[in-house]
């Protein structure tokens, strides 16, 4: 998948994109589409370009995943979900969504 990067916690990884103005984060509507800084985008439209992983040492709920993702147009955000059974996206789309996403590293 995308380059992996660990670093010591969601929230330094958090802090870091809102640094970067990057902090968008992403919704997926019912209909496929992605909602990005007041946007819809096509799935078409967006590229994974970084992926940061935690994993809880003692609680497998604190397993969760940052995806930084770019839009054709250059706007950048993020999408957070937690692994597996303990995901926060059990029927809107988000998961086919990183699945069918095009991952390509970038800045």
């Amino acid at each position: 998948m995308a380059v992996r990067e660990d670093m010591d916690s969601l929230t330094t990884v958090l802090q870091k994109l809102k640094a970067n103005k990057q902090d968008n984060e992403i919704a997926v509507t019912n209909k496929g589409m992605v909602f990005l800084k007041g946007k819809l985008y096509q799935k078409k439209d967006l590229h994974i370009i970084q992926t940061f992983r935690f994993e809880g040492e003692s609680d497998p709920a604190e397993q969760a995943i940052i995806y930084l993702i770019r839009s054709n147009d250059g706007v950048v955000g993020y999408g957070l979900d937690n692994y597996g059974m303990y995901t926060n996206h059990t029927s809107d789309g988000f998961a086919e969504l990183v699945e069918e996403m095009n991952v390509r590293p970038g800045k």
